[in-house]
């Protein structure tokens, strides 16, 4: 399991020293704001690329992303943008929407990143739920967004802005709104403890939950993130779209270092290798499967990787010994940013499998279902507190009273550790499905859709591993009496799920079955008892392939 001999006290040295130099990062951190980062790397880094969208022939200069952003930020106020409003902002990964955050940021408005992939119910719900004021959509979910049953009532329709050719009827379009507009320096009194985000991530609670999180949460989070590099990297890729939290970490990452984010439009297996090699880079987060590809020799260019939880401890092991390529696993989510780091050469707890000791400013606490300190060595809740992290769930009072115990956020996820401090992931407490990294689909909300359908009863969604996107969605079905499996065809459950939930939450595995299996004291179902059996896929159609497995 080790690949380097050491004695105990050899060991905890080295995790010493890895701990002394998280305390010297953490008295070394700088307070700052995006907009100050941007203006701050303007100036140390002007005429060097920071951010190239090349599927797009889309790239710019620091200098450039900062004065366009000034631009953005005076086009924007002059349309009614004040500080604290939320802007909804819809867009795919091309240079308007990094450019636009960062507007957003100097105006000290605040950001509600929507899906792409979102349908008019889930459009107008996020809208909703934040009070947003303003909108900015792309060209090619225009439809889609205008197709709002409801329409959101703080949102009237003359302050939805259009990214790219204006269709029929009156649209403002922010090249209009450009027209004319300066990039002179933003006067806004912005602040670290300013909320810049609103990024709606699923929970337990079937609809999502919008994680608020201020500039200081992006600014620990970036400057965590880096102090992972073994070495200032120039070159990065990022394949995340950015309208997840996990794309604009990438951004800010880059930021930091003053190198060239490379972004694509999405993750592409076929591709992957040859971006690697085309632009040289250096630093990228890279999933289980596309290390395994017999004709990946270009990642033996890279100089480090970021391997996510899926990753196994052999897959770790197999990754290092054929691309000479190290990586590093961690522990994050939206709402605390990165838990879980390490820091210093320590490959024996590395290969072990472990996810890290305690990130920068984070302090962790293992728990019983009782709230009692859980034993080294056994597996508890991880609680998580520390500087920046979210502000809690945006007009969520109930669920943060659930979330928060005092400081401690309750993560909903079962770790163990180890006498040293190092945390290895057990698994989620939260019935939540965790799909390419960043796609978190509530279980919940997955089932309240399905059981609109007529002849169901009940349905369960549980997730089944997945080599390419770390799990998929399941959904088991029991129909009502008298109802039989031919009375309702697997098309009919899809188009119903297409139609009302985002693409990557439509279940891609459905299987029949004539009860769900329950507890006998409280009727739930036992989702450990469906997730528990020899081959899941067994049985079931898999709606990407179409057919029966």
């Amino acid at each position: 399991m080790a690949t380097t001999e050491s004695t105990p006290s050899q060991l905890q040295e080295r995790v010493a020293n890895a701990l002394r130099r998280l305390e010297a990062l953490e008295s070394a951190y700088d307070t700052i704001t995006v907009g100050q980062l941007v203006a701050m790397r303007a100036r140390t880094h002007g005429a060097a690329t920071a951010i190239d969208i090349f599927e797009r022939g889309e790239r710019a200069t620091y200098s450039e992303m900062d004065r366009r952003s000034n631009s953005y930020a005076h086009a924007l106020r002059a349309f009614g943008v004040r500080k604290g409003d939320r802007v909804g902002v819809m867009l795919p990964n091309r240079i308007e929407f990094p450019i636009l955050w960062f507007a957003i940021a100097k105006l000290g408005a605040v950001i509600v990143s929507i899906p792409m992939l979102y349908t008019p119910r889930e459009i107008e719900y996020v809208l909703s739920d934040t009070q947003a004021k303003f909108a900015i959509v792309d060209e090619s979910v225009w439809l889609v967004f205008s197709g709002m049953n409801l329409w959101p009532k703080d949102l009237a329709k003359e302050r939805a802005i259009l990214i790219g050719q204006a269709g029929e009827g009156a649209v403002t379009t922010l090249e209009a709104l450009l027209k004319g507009v300066d990039d002179s320096p933003v006067e806004e009194d912005v602040s670290a403890d300013d909320l810049l985000d609103i990024t709606y991530t699923s929970g337990t609670t079937g609809f999502p939950k919008g994680c608020a999180s201020t500039h200081d949460g992006w600014g620990v989070s970036s400057y965590a993130l880096t102090s992972f590099d073994y070495q200032p990297y120039k070159r990065y890729l990022c394949w995340s779209p950015l309208f997840y939290g996990f794309g604009r970490t990438q951004i800010l990452r880059s930021y930091r270092q003053g190198g060239t984010l490379y972004v694509a439009q999405k993750l592409s297996s076929t591709q992957f290798t040859d971006w690697v090699e085309k632009y040289r880079i250096e630093w990228c987060s890279l999933p289980q499967h596309l290390g395994r590809q017999p004709e990946a020799h270009a990642l033996k260019g890279l100089k480090q990787i970021l391997q996510h939880l899926g990753w196994s401890t052999e897959a770790i092991r197999q990754f290092r010994e054929r691309f000479g390529v190290r990586g590093h696993n961690y522990y994050g989510m939206t709402e605390i940013g990165t838990g879980t780091q390490f820091l210093g050469d320590i490959p024996e707890l590395e290969d072990a499998g472990s996810i890290g000791h305690r990130a920068l400013f984070r302090e962790l606490r293992l728990v019983n279902e009782d709230g009692s300190p859980t034993p080294v060595g056994e597996v508890g809740e991880l609680w998580v507190k520390g500087r920046a992290i979210f502000k809690g769930y945006w007009n969520r009072p109930e669920a943060n009273a659930a979330a928060f115990e005092g400081e401690w956020f309750k993560t909903g996820d079962l770790l163990r550790r180890d006498e040293l401090g190092f945390h290895w992931f057990v698994g989620r407490k939260k019935d939540m499905i965790k799909r390419s990294g960043d796609e978190n689909i509530s279980a919940l909300e997955v089932e309240t859709v399905i059981c609109e359908i007529p002849e169901i009863a009940d349905v369960a969604a549980v997730p089944v591993r997945d080599d390419e996107r770390g799990e998929e969605v399941k959904i088991y079905v029991e129909l009502k009496e008298g109802v039989e499996v031919a009375d309702l065809p697997v098309e009919r459950i899809l188009e119903h799920a297409r139609a009302r939930l985002a693409v990557f939450k439509v279940p891609r595995y459905i299987a029949f079955t004539p009860a769900l299996p329950r507890t006998t004291s409280s009727n739930k179902v036992l989702k450990r008892e469906l997730m528990s059996v020899s081959d899941p896929l067994a049985g079931a159609y898999d709606s990407e392939q179409k057919c029966w497995r």
